[in-house]
């Protein structure tokens, strides 16, 4: 496709000054500020557009459109409730209610760690830098309950103290600690880079792969041999890292969460430099004639004019038939790489019944831990289709071949103990059948939350109104 870059709005590369929480000077009863209505009256505008991701009023139900997914994520919490990402402004309320985060009795209690809030609000900068990580990060996810209460705003990605924040320039800043040490990492220091390397870093706060690790279960990228699916692989491989183990299979799995920022580097918009801002925060024009940056985070085409005709000459139409035909085959790739995957789990399971030894199972394991890794992290990269469409479908190919050499090798295994027939797959043609087949009593799940919402959560409001009356 012909593109014309130099269409796009012109945006200052100047370097921001001190923007970092560990070097910007504050008087000292100056705090963060989560709640994000305080800064309506200064910005009306954003914060209008902002409060406007609550029109993505509608659940999605993942498992449901693909029940395939509950055995590939069998023993994990992904497994009981997937639901596709909403907007912004509903990501305390979608963290409460997803049965992942279980339906805890006290602060002591449920199957999630304090981390599990570390991308869905303000409060948590607000409650590391007045705590410190230790204190953030330790215990179970109840003991945020009351403390992370205001949803992904304002003070995730501006630095609301900054004098340029408050004469209307937008200061951007990384207000989680262990994101900066991650883009160090990578050798991009968030100070020294241009105002696009920035933007892109801000987004990058949520959008990336990260896994839990050491004493407090503390959030880290795995970005220490790299950002690509290969080298974080490696990494995770060469530390003995498992997010769970498979309740079939007994693998140890790697759970993918949204690498949006590491497959957006790899594709065409991020080697161009065009941003998240770019496609999905563009610059508007008020009723008044003032330009601002449209917080209404979402899908490009609904703005298309702001967005990609700043840049492309194509029109609307022949790009969003482009972008669906890489949808398609992205899709067709995820399926094909999930049926195989999800044959290898059932075999593996029926090697161990049969006696298969732990040293025949490693490599054959290996092989399932790779394969279903990459599977994830191709369409757990929200809009990779879209970011870098070449980018998920090598990966998938890999997650593929990476399957059919584990039921190889289990096609070996299993007639050595004497099984040549196919293993049987159980039914799992819906959700619900795929979830009855791994003994999973979802009444009980079920009856757990709804009480937890009935009681829990009030005192969690209650005594965060009251701390916030301080304010």
């Amino acid at each position: 496709m012909s593109m014309n870059w130099t269409r796009r709005s012109a945006i200052t590369l100047a370097m921001l000054s001190t923007i970092l929480l560990s070097g910007t000077a504050y008087a000292a009863n100056e705090k963060i500020e989560p709640r994000n209505e305080t800064f309506e009256q200064a910005h009306p505008d954003q914060y209008q557009s902002w409060k406007a991701t609550s029109e993505s009023k509608e659940l999605e139900d993942a498992l449901k459109g693909d029940p395939n997914m509950v055995i590939m994520w069998a023993g994990y919490g992904f497994a009981k409730d997937y639901n596709k990402a909403r907007g912004h402004f509903y990501t305390i309320e979608d963290i409460r209610n997803t049965l992942r985060t279980g339906g805890p009795t006290d602060a002591k209690t449920g199957p999630m760690v304090m981390a599990c809030w570390s991308c869905k609000s303000p409060d948590v900068g607000r409650f590391i830098e007045e705590n410190g990580e230790d204190a953030y990060f330790s215990g179970k996810w109840a003991k945020g309950g009351a403390e992370v209460v205001n949803a992904i705003g304002c003070s995730d990605c501006h630095d609301t103290r900054s004098k340029e924040f408050k004469n209307g320039e937008p200061a951007l800043i990384l207000s989680k600690p262990y994101v900066k040490r991650a883009m160090d990492t990578i050798g991009k220091p968030f100070e020294k880079q241009s105002r696009l390397d920035q933007q892109a870093q801000v987004c990058a706060q949520c959008h990336v792969e990260y896994y839990f690790t050491g004493p407090t279960k503390a959030v880290k990228f795995p970005w220490d041999k790299g950002t690509s699916v290969d080298e974080m692989e490696q990494y995770y491989d060469e530390i003995g890292f498992k997010d769970w183990t498979h309740s079939v299979s007994k693998t140890p799995m790697l759970k993918a969460q949204h690498p949006g920022y590491e497959t957006w580097r790899e594709g065409i918009h991020g080697k161009n430099n065009v941003t998240c801002i770019d496609c999905h925060m563009p610059k508007v024009t008020n009723a008044d004639g003032k330009v601002f940056t449209d917080h209404k985070v979402g899908n490009p085409f609904d703005r298309f004019e702001d967005t990609c005709a700043s840049c492309h000459t194509q029109s609307k139409e022949m790009l969003q038939d482009v972008v669906q035909t890489r949808k398609s085959q992205v899709l067709e790739m995820k399926l094909l790489a999930e049926k195989q995957i999800m044959a290898a789990h059932f075999e593996a399971g029926a090697a161990w019944k049969a006696g298969a030894t732990q040293a025949e199972m490693d490599d054959i394991q290996l092989d399932i831990r790779h394969a279903q890794w990459r599977w994830d992290y191709a369409i757990a990269s929200h809009g990779i289709h879209m970011h870098a469409p070449e980018v998920a479908l090598r990966i998938l190919g890999t997650a593929v071949d990476r399957a059919s050499d584990a039921r190889t090798k289990l096609i070996r295994l299993l007639a050595k103990k004497g099984i040549t027939d196919p293993i049987q797959i159980p039914d799992i043609s819906t959700k619900e059948a795929a979830q009855k087949a791994l003994g999973m009593d979802m009444d009980k799940m079920n009856a757990e939350k709804q009480e937890f919402l009935k009681t829990i959560v009030p005192q969690w409001e209650a005594e965060a109104k009251k701390r916030e009356a301080t304010y």
